[in-house]
């Protein structure tokens, strides 16, 4: 019995392990179908099986990466690789005047034909693969001529694609996000238009190892209708190319994005140039202020060239420090002339005054010497006495009028203190009559209300005149 029960257990083991390897073989039959050699002559009984979609093979082993090196070019000594580009602007980010940069995110898509990652597929169908594989594989070495930062994005992996169709024919692209210098010309600021360009370029393919240039032409360009900036209206964008030429390694060709904008007046207009033009106004308040509030009118001319001074400074803060005269400066350096004009004007009615204050009371006090030589006037009327002492009205000169010299000779002796009055006083007239036709042309200077009352009418007439001037020219 325990022999019997022993070749037993020897066959239930047999038993087990032939079942385990037929289970493994047929395993094995599901994931790869064997391959029958075909024979000339004969009709194929199945269909060929499609190599991309054979997972016993690998990525390398399918593309035939490690039979190639892929550090050189396709064609290598042979025509130039034409490669296609074409750009999707994603957003522009901002324009930087300070900095004279924008910044632009974008999608950018190179197209050419490497025969060497070429495979056999009967569906013609594409293979698709993330960044890992451009590691190993040769790709255009395309660069952002004058960019100051660029990067590509990487959340949540790196943004890179890579498209591989059966023929060798390959698409790559990636999302970048650049930021590139822009030559701005600030002497329409702000009523300006510019015009910045982002370029690309082989950094190191000549023209005669990589032709590059735009897959569709203009159409190669596509930008999102939703693009908006703050300060600027997009205009335009537009591509070109052409070659460029360095002198120690030769020519290269260079593919151009070119993108117009327009900045927004509407922002500057209640920012800068209306407080200018208020503060403008508000300094010919003091023309209408009497000469003799010395306090009020010095301190409204201060105020309106301080803040006149805080405009200029908080613009120039925000653009960079150009060496030429631009719109904005005009407009707020002449508004400041105008304003500084106008403590001058009350600077010289002030001195007019004290001039002519002065020169009055030379002539009072030598009018009261004058009277103080003369005898007692007692029993004179009215009309026939008059005190120089500078408190005569003008119905006392007036009485004078028609007193002459050869009737005051006619008049007896008793009545000589009297003609001694009044030949005085018509010497004093016949001499003021004088000095009055000679100093005609300066009575406009001499008399500080005129000053006033023509400077009502002169600043605010030279004002509106340089406005519509200003506005013509850059508008």
């Amino acid at each position: 019995m325990p022999r019997y029960a022993a070749v037993l257990l020897l066959l239930l083991l047999c038993l087990v392990l032939v079942g385990e390897g037929r289970k493994h073989r047929s395993r094995k039959k599901r994931w790869s179908a064997p391959t029958e050699p075909h024979k000339p002559g004969n009709p194929l009984s199945k269909k060929p099986m499609d190599g991309t979609k054979t997972r016993k093979l690998k990525t390398s082993h399918l593309l035939r990466i490690d039979e190639h090196d892929f550090t050189m070019r396709p064609a290598f000594a042979g025509p130039a690789v034409p490669v296609g580009v074409d750009v999707q602007v994603e957003s522009l980010d901002s324009i930087s005047e300070v900095d004279m940069d924008f910044t632009m995110t974008l999608y950018l898509r190179h197209y050419w034909k490497d025969e060497r990652l070429a495979f056999p597929s009967a569906t013609n169908k594409s293979m698709t693969f993330d960044g890992r594989l451009v590691k190993k594989i040769w790709v255009p070495d395309v660069f952002f001529v004058h960019s100051k930062r660029s990067f590509i994005h990487d959340t949540t992996t790196d943004n890179i694609m890579l498209r591989v169709f059966p023929d060798g024919h390959v698409l790559y692209s990636l999302r970048v996000t650049v930021t590139a210098a822009c030559n701005m010309d600030f002497s329409r600021f702000p009523l300006d238009s510019q015009t910045c360009t982002l370029e690309l370029e082989s950094y190191a393919y000549t023209d005669e190892d990589l032709m590059l240039y735009w897959k569709s032409g203009d159409e190669s360009l596509s930008t999102d209708d939703r693009i908006s900036l703050s300060q600027f209206l997009i205009q335009k964008f537009h591509t070109t190319s052409r070659l460029a030429f360095y002198s120690s390694t030769g020519w290269y060709n260079r593919l151009y994005i070119n993108f117009t904008l327009r900045r927004h007046i509407f922002f500057f207009l209640l920012q800068t140039y209306f407080p200018a033009t208020l503060m403008v106004m508000l300094s010919w308040v003091s023309f209408w202020i009497d000469r003799r509030a010395v306090p009020a009118r010095v301190s409204l001319g201060i105020t309106t060239v301080l803040t006149m001074s805080t405009i200029i400074t908080g613009v120039n803060a925000s653009m960079p420090r150009v060496s030429y005269i631009k719109a904005v400066d005009i407009y707020l350096w002449v508004s400041f002339v105008f304003v500084f004009l106008s403590v001058l004007e009350y600077a010289a009615v002030n001195y007019l005054t004290t001039v002519r204050d002065g020169k009055d009371r030379k002539l009072r006090e030598k009018a009261n010497e004058q009277a103080q030589a003369l005898p007692c006037t007692c029993g004179m009327s009215h009309a026939k006495t008059m005190m120089l002492d500078g408190t005569y009205s003008e119905a006392d000169a007036n009485s004078l009028a028609g007193y002459t010299r050869a009737s005051m000779a006619a008049e007896d002796a008793s009545d000589k203190q009297e003609r001694m009055v009044v030949h005085l006083s018509l010497d004093n007239e016949s001499t003021g009559n004088k000095k009055k036709s000679a100093a005609r042309g300066f009575r406009i200077i001499q008399n500080t209300h005129a000053i006033d009352t023509y400077s009502r009418m002169i600043f605010p007439g030279a004002y509106i005149l340089f406005n519509l001037i200003y506005w013509c020219v850059y508008c």
